[in-house]
């Protein structure tokens, strides 16, 4: 029987008697002891401009190692090019050479990325002596077994990516960047739950707020989950200082910086509400779920509340949605939202009626393109349910809203007013990171490719509706006054005290010019 692996010289064959030197059986035990010393020693990586070189961890690549093997769930947030990848491969590559009869996963946002991180640890197995390796059973693109019957399977992220394995340490790879995220994770967390020794790293660059990447990780930060967090800043590499930094926001941008290696979680800069903004919304966990109503606040007596809802068809692609805003005073507050993708419009009726009713007869406003026409009848018709918004009595569908381009231009700039000057507060998760994807798209603002709007629709309703004549009879607050009062503060916290006028205006005449002015936005 050869000693190699399908002639391949580099990679010892299956059932290869290896006859150990005590140096040989001493260096064996420093690595299974030691990730560390078996990466420092003996794992060689291609760099560029040098070629195969032999690995030197930087110190907070040495904590790494001791952290995933002290910790069952990881969680890494780092900077572009920091090293993460390299790291947790060769971690990898360790605990299926030490650890026999184990399986790995490595699933990334790509099916190409994750083959690419199955090709960095067969280069590193084929740089090991002999007598490290365990012997090689099957090596391919998408998977390596070794003679101790450990095995290494890579693949893209998705529901059905590791359903039926039973898995030892699960590797996800820039876990910020996949797909319908949540609907992976809650599919594949049976898997590693149902092992009590079941390891889990996950690491990622940032990528706005809201996904499960970043619930995770401020969940770790606050020790709400199990999960031990490593964080790796650009000024963490070295060769990277304030000069390095300087150059690379000379060349790209200041934004383009703090997404790429400030590791901080902002939404895209054609967003339709500001990066900062994004950041200060924090999701709460609901008081009660219940037929995926996520109720955030109890109903209040006297309290007005408004329900937004868009329509889909239960098909499983975009989502039927509704929020209800407590619209009572000047902070208009979300208290319940719901969503579901797979629901039918003949159903949908019924919960939002009886949650409407709950949150004391709560105005309905439902978008009525296509299917929605459907559930605005049934709701006022069939229902009977009066406080149903009604666009017009005369015309035919003059039940509930059409979402006309007007509309939605309306809606998306009520909106950014509303959450930039503070005046609307959002606890729901869901609508949060809807938010950080909400894009502009040539003259109006969609969800980006792979993402989903329609919770973001229910508040561009929202926000357009309270910019009606028809919120004037169910409100006294008024949105433009409350709008333009808010700039005006923000203008006076922002001019210095008037010195010397070069208009030859008094500071009080200026002012006074300068409040026409906004007087003359309000009113367009």
């Amino acid at each position: 029987m050869s000693d190699f692996y399908m002639g391949n010289k580099l990679v010892k064959g299956d059932s290869v008697n290896q006859n150990f030197t005590k140096e040989e059986v001493s260096e064996y035990m420093k690595c299974m002891s030691s990730p560390i010393y078996f990466a420092e020693k003996y794992i060689k990586v291609i760099a560029p401009s040098k070629g195969l070189i032999p690995f030197k961890p930087y110190p907070y690549q040495k904590k790494m190692f001791k952290t995933f093997n002290e910790n069952r769930f990881n969680i890494v947030l780092a900077c572009r090019q920091s090293g993460k990848s390299i790291t947790s491969v060769i971690y990898i590559l360790w605990y299926a050479i030490f650890n026999p009869e184990k399986t790995i996963a490595i699933l990334a946002n790509k099916g190409s990325t994750a083959r690419e991180m199955l090709g960095r640890i067969t280069l590193a197995l084929e740089n090991l002596p002999f007598f490290l390796q365990p012997g090689c059973r099957e090596l391919n693109k998408g998977n390596i077994t070794f003679a101790n019957n450990a095995k290494i399977v890579a693949a893209a992220t998705s529901g059905s990516s590791i359903r039926g394995l039973s898995i030892d340490l699960l590797f996800l790879d820039e876990f910020a960047f996949i797909e319908r995220d949540a609907e992976f994770y809650t599919s594949t967390y049976p898997v590693v739950s149902a092992g009590n020794e079941t390891k889990v790293i996950i690491a990622s660059t940032a990528n706005g707020v809201g996904n499960m990447f970043y619930k995770i990780w401020e969940g770790s930060k606050k020790g709400i989950n199990e999960f031990k967090s490593s964080r790796i800043d650009w000024f963490d590499v070295p060769g990277r200082d304030e000069e390095w930094k300087r150059q690379t926001i000379a060349n790209t941008s200041e934004l383009q910086f703090e997404q790429e290696y400030g590791n901080s979680f902002l939404g895209t800069s054609n967003t339709l509400v500001s990066s900062n903004c994004l950041l200060s919304l924090k999701p709460e966990h609901p008081i009660k779920i219940e037929r995926n109503v996520n109720y955030y606040k109890a109903p209040i007596e006297d309290h007005t509340y408004i329900m937004t809802v868009d329509v889909s068809k239960g098909r499983g692609q975009d989502y039927s949605t509704f929020t209800i805003m407590d619209i009572t005073t000047g902070m208009f507050e979300q208290v319940a939202t719901f969503r579901d993708n797979m629901i039918s419009p003949m159903i949908f009726p019924d919960i939002i009626v009886k949650v409407a009713k709950i949150y004391n007869e709560a105005l309905v406003v439902i978008e009525n393109n296509d299917v929605g026409q459907i559930v605005c009848n049934d709701v006022y018709y069939e229902y009977e349910y009066e406080n149903t918004f009604v666009e017009s009595s005369v015309k035919r569908g003059g039940v509930g809203v059409t979402m006309t381009k007007r509309v939605k231009r309306i809606g998306c700039s009520n909106l950014k007013d509303l959450i930039e000057l503070g005046k609307i507060s959002l606890v729901d998760a869901d609508t949060i990171q809807e938010l950080s994807t909400f894009e502009i798209k040539g003259s109006s603002y969609e969800a980006s490719q792979g993402n989903h709007d329609d919770m973001v629709m229910n508040l561009v309703m929202f926000a357009w509706f309270v910019s009606s004549e028809a919120f004037g009879d169910i409100s006294t607050v008024d949105l433009k006054e409350m709008l333009f009062a808010e700039k005006m503060k923000q203008i006076e916290e922002d001019v210095p005290p008037f010195g010397i006028i070069d208009d030859k205006l008094s500071g009080a005449s200026a002012y006074e010019e300068m409040a026409n002015n906004m007087r003359v936005w309000s009113n367009l």
